[in-house]
């Protein structure tokens, strides 16, 4: 809780050919996406959330207006990763963050067993609606967004927000309501269509360049690596090559942005595969979408970067890839790719 206050090489030319035409024919049929899509919120994404913990997201992500589940599931998301035995430097404890002075006087008992847990989530995450509702009441009276001014009196406390009349101009609040507000996007349920991204077609670009080069396990493309990729190293260099960072993993690359439906992908958005669909934290392979039901991804040890068919039975979801939603992402240490 951070507070400043307590495929093979064959018919390469062919491929770009097929490739080109995918491009150009579903850019085509997505026409007129862009000037009309609208965002929003009336749920979560399907599988965003760990299915453990979703009925508690859904539930207390409700708990006043200034809160929703998305944005309680990005606020859960960036303080531990879903993980209820986090403990950071700061002696900040459990799944939602809180340090022990905190918790003292905001843990609740979420679940009813009669004892208030900063380690169990059944208390943890109630705990941090609660708290965050309690925010959102302390500064109420501040003009402008209340859900900006609640992740800003979290981050800095009321007073700095009260004083400043909104959120203060502090650089590390300002990140950190910016971040969560983007990434509330990636856990939110979209109304309407998703916009196409504009860096997408020289992602895809990047990608058809690397068919027929041979899989690596850990390849990032460099000079070491002989310019071999695995999975989401080809993802990250695509996206690097128009000047998006993703994180190194499949599984924390998913939220980097909103999430089309399969009927609504478009050339650029990234694909993932999993074998617990309920879960994007075990998401184990990822590919770049190009149109007609194909991707290009780095499969497995033994192949090579190659188009595959994207309707399989693990087939997980997609992202839209955005700039702010990619540099919205907590900075994940100790990972290593999936294959």
């Amino acid at each position: 809780m951070r507070k400043f206050w307590v495929a093979s090489g064959i018919g390469i030319g062919v491929c770009l050919t097929f490739v080109a035409l995918l491009v150009v024919g579903t850019y085509s049929a997505a026409a007129g996406l862009a000037g009309g899509a609208r965002q929003g919120a009336v749920g979560l994404v399907k599988g965003a959330v760990p299915a453990v913990y979703q009925p508690l997201v859904e539930r207390w992500g409700n708990l006043c207006p200034a809160l929703n589940p998305a944005l309680l599931a990005a606020q859960l998301y960036t303080e531990s990763n879903w993980k209820p035995d986090a403990l950071s430097h700061a002696d900040a404890r459990g799944i939602a963050q809180f340090i022990p002075e905190t918790w003292a006087t905001y843990g609740v008992d979420g679940d009813g067993d009669g004892d208030r847990d900063i380690w169990d989530p059944k208390d943890a995450i109630p705990s941090a609606a609660t708290y965050d509702c309690q925010l959102a009441k302390d500064v109420a009276q501040v003009p402008g967004d209340r859900s900006d001014n609640m992740l800003a009196a979290y981050n800095a406390g009321p007073y700095r927000v009260i004083k400043a009349g909104g959120v203060p101009p502090i650089s590390e609040t300002q990140g950190y309501v910016k971040s969560i507000r983007s990434l509330e996007k990636s856990f939110a349920r979209p109304v309407g269509r998703v916009a196409p991204a504009q860096q997408a077609a020289g992602a895809v670009y990047f990608a058809q360049k690397q068919l027929g080069t041979p899989y690596l396990w850990g390849g990032d493309g460099t000079a070491a690596d002989n310019g071999r990729f695995d999975c989401s190293g080809l993802t990250k260099a695509a996206y690097e090559s128009v000047g998006i960072e993703l994180p190194r993993v499949a599984n924390d690359q998913y939220n980097a942005g909103s999430h089309p439906s399969r009927g609504e992908l478009l050339p650029g958005d990234l694909v993932f595969f999993s074998d617990d669909l309920t879960n994007s934290r075990a998401i184990r392979h990822v590919g770049l979408y190009v149109g007609g039901g194909y991707m290009i991804n780095a499969p497995f040890t033994g192949a090579v970067i190659r188009f595959d068919k994207v309707d399989t039975p693990d087939y997980f979801g997609a992202t839209r890839v955005t700039k702010d939603g990619a540099e919205a992402l907590p900075e994940r240490s100790g990972s290593t790719s999936k294959p």
